[in-house]
């Protein structure tokens, strides 16, 4: 999936959800959509609000874009959450801080009638059916085959023989986990690849 292509077309999918439903002044005036993403420092979530500004800007949307400032800090996603929510947005997406975490803003989300589309991260399925949470479109990556590929790489690139030292991402997320899953499944297929040291990098 092209990175910029898989963003402006989630905007296209919030403001569909966004206008059903909508009367005509409301559509002249354009529906206001929150994007809220983990945080506002990391250039994949910069690349991703630059592409949903330019779906916003085309489609006549206004995008009020949101996040904390430390990409753990999920109370903080929450509260921004549960805020859009009682200002009124017509529609909502986000990249979850936590899969599990954030059901409790998104049930808000729900019972506001207010349509979620989630990236990045899946909410955790169980989590979200115990608490009778539902979402309405996900965009994403295969994380784990994204895993896959670098271990392969790593096995193909030194030949099948290296000591490696990983930096894993912040535990308990869905994307780094997964990655994580994926990487060592595809350097388990190689004896010669000893891994030394694995530790968070947050």
């Amino acid at each position: 999936m092209k990175r910029g292509r898989s963003f402006v077309g989630f905007g296209v999918l919030l403001a569909a959800l966004a206008c059903q439903g909508r009367g005509p002044a409301e559509l002249r005036t354009g529906p206001r959509i929150g994007l809220v993403l983990k945080t506002p420092n990391n250039p994949f979530f910069i690349d991703m609000q630059r592409g949903a500004e330019e779906a916003a800007r085309r489609l006549g949307v206004r995008l009020v874009v949101q996040s904390p400032e430390r990409e753990i800090d999920v109370e903080k996603q929450m509260q921004i959450v549960e805020n859009l929510v009682q200002t009124g947005v017509a529609a909502l997406c986000i990249a979850p801080a936590s899969s599990k975490g954030i059901i409790p803003a998104l049930a808000k989300a729900n019972a506001a009638r207010i349509p979620i589309v989630v990236v990045d991260d899946e909410v955790d399925a169980a989590a979200a059916a115990e608490a009778g949470v539902r979402t309405d479109s996900y965009v994403g990556s295969d994380n784990v085959e994204g895993g896959r590929l670098a271990g392969r790489h790593l096995v193909d690139a030194s030949r099948g023989r290296a000591k490696v030292a990983v930096l894993e991402g912040i535990p308990g997320h869905e994307t780094s986990d997964s990655r994580l899953r994926g990487f060592r499944e595809a350097i388990a297929a190689a004896p010669g690849i000893e891994v030394v040291s694995s530790q968070t990098a947050n």
